[in-house]
């Protein structure tokens, strides 16, 4: 018997609140939804990453169920299927569905092959707006119009009024001022955090453990560890995650949201993101808790705007760009940068000490908090002359919360500027110094941040003179950078032996190179 609809919720669109529910008729709908190994290997997926995306579509799979609705559920291993186009195009074959539904995937890839898949079985292909996000892609397509460059503050401003969020009667900013960055750059200094609150954790249930193992039989060769899986999986888990922040992290959120100590991977940061991606909890519901939180006195206006930024600002920001500029965003290379990805990004051994800590963090986690991101890991990377597209396949490959549409603007466009400024003004690249002043890292690496040339420099140091020194003519009369070129004029006389010393470094992380798995 031929149904109306097969309706695809994907791995990412956990939301009982989706559009693809609105006019569902278990009398003649199906929902769909498949686990498939190409998804976990079309970049080699943290063991944590694919663990998250299976645990959290398994419990959600028992709510869909427990409202009586059918659903046509494929487990890894227990289908022929490698891809999800491939298990679609055979769902929809037997069940001679006469339309596919699907909320818009997070993923140019995806969203093209299911349309095919559905329209290659003769099926007509329907996509829904994801209200999970609160500026649409059509939406943001008009409020980019014009504009010869995208600035993320411009885009906050707007949301900001748009929504009424964190602004007085008349229309400004609460606090006077759109953000409080200058607040909001603390370093933890020599005498360290100290004891922090530990975030709650989510202890694997039966099913989660059940994932686990099949993770763990199936992708055994995949980077990471799961020892540590603690993540929370449902929208209840999610609900206690955000309400534990609000209450032991938020206060501090803003202070230190860019500092980095050895062995504390969550310092005071949410622990939301992945949450977020999957859909287990609505944005508008994590902005409301901390604008209570402000209001409430609980936490102070540099946290709570700081922490609203990521979320309203920054997140519906990248999101719009992905959509934008794809598919050639995923191409852009204009520093024409072409080194392949270090060993060490994969857990290699490394005598730096915030590399060690960083990717340590990350293989055990499947975690790093946004500066360990941009202002470590991408920041050596783009130093190094790594090509976008390689460090663009790892970060999308070993974060839990890692979905292309927030993933790729953040590397290729701000932590790579790849796209030569579309998305940010200046390159965000820094010496061992910042590493130093943001973090204890220092104190444990046989390396001196202060030292550009000899056995002693620092590689972020040497290499970002190098870099300071190779892109000199694109950015030395750029207003937003003159200054930092401007400094190169007093390293003339080591310019030499750092183009040596760079370049010896860019043959020995090229030594072994190559992707897991």
């Amino acid at each position: 018997m031929a149904i109306r609809r097969l309706c695809v919720v994907l791995g990412d669109q956990l939301d009982l609140d989706s559009a693809l529910f609105d006019d569902f008729d278990p009398a003649q709908d199906c929902l769909w939804m498949a686990e498939v190994s190409s998804e976990a290997q079309h970049v080699p997926s943290h063991k944590a990453r694919i663990a998250i995306f299976l645990a959290a579509m398994r419990h959600f799979s028992v709510v869909l169920r427990q409202r009586g609705w059918p659903l046509e559920y494929l487990r890894l291993g227990e289908h022929p299927h490698e891809t999800l186009s491939q298990a679609l195009n055979a769902s929809v074959s037997r069940l001679a569905a006469q339309q596919v539904c699907c909320v818009q995937p997070g993923e140019w890839r995806l969203c093209a092959a299911l349309r095919a898949a559905a329209e290659q079985a003769g099926a007509r292909w329907i996509d829904y707006p994801d209200r999970h996000f609160l500026c649409q892609p059509d939406e943001f397509a008009d409020w980019a119009r014009g504009r010869k460059q995208l600035r993320m503050e411009h885009f906050y401003h707007y949301m900001r009024k748009r929504y009424r969020i964190l602004l007085d009667e008349q229309g400004q900013p609460v606090g006077g001022a759109w953000n409080f960055d200058a607040r909001n750059r603390g370093s933890f200094a020599r005498q360290g955090p100290g004891m922090l609150p530990a975030p709650c954790a989510f202890q694997p249930d039966a099913p989660t453990r059940e994932v686990l193992q099949a993770v763990e039989r199936h992708f055994p060769h995949h980077p990471g560890s799961l020892e540590a899986f603690d993540w929370p999986l449902t929208p209840a888990q999610a609900e206690q995650a955000l309400e534990d922040f609000i209450e032991q992290r938020l206060p501090a959120f803003g202070q230190y949201q860019d500092a980095m100590w050895s062995g504390e991977p969550w310092l005071y940061h949410a622990r939301l993101s992945a949450a977020l991606n999957l859909k287990l909890i609505h944005p508008r519901r994590v902005i409301e808790a901390a604008v209570d939180a402000l209001q409430s006195r609980q936490a102070p206006i540099e946290a709570v705007e700081g922490f609203v930024r990521q979320v309203l600002g920054w997140r519906e920001f990248v999101r719009g760009v992905y959509w934008l500029r794809m598919p050639q965003f995923a191409e852009q290379n204009i520093l024409a940068h072409g080194q392949p990805l270090p060993w060490l990004y994969w857990g290699g051994d490394t005598d730096m000490h915030c590399l060690s800590e960083c990717v340590g963090q990350t293989m055990s986690y499947g975690y790093a908090h946004h500066i360990q991101r941009l202002m470590v890991l991408g920041n050596f990377a783009l130093l190094l002359g790594v090509r976008p597209e390689a460090i663009h396949r790892w970060f999308l490959a070993v974060y839990v919360d890692a979905v292309e549409w927030v993933e790729l603007p953040n590397v290729l466009g701000m932590s790579q500027y790849a796209d030569g400024g579309h998305m940010v003004s200046k390159p965000y690249v820094a010496s061992g110094a910042y590493v130093k002043r943001m973090s204890n890292y220092c104190q444990h690496c046989r390396f001196d941040p202060a030292l550009a040339v000899g056995e002693k420099a620092c590689p972020f140091t040497t290499l970002y003179w190098d870099f300071l020194d190779r892109h000199q003519q694109r950015f030395a009369q750029h207003p937003r950078t003159a200054l930092q070129w401007r400094a190169l004029s007093g390293k003339q006389a080591q310019l030499q032996a750092i183009r040596e010393q760079a370049e010896r470094w860019r043959r020995r992380l090229a030594e072994g190179a190559r992707e897991p798995c």
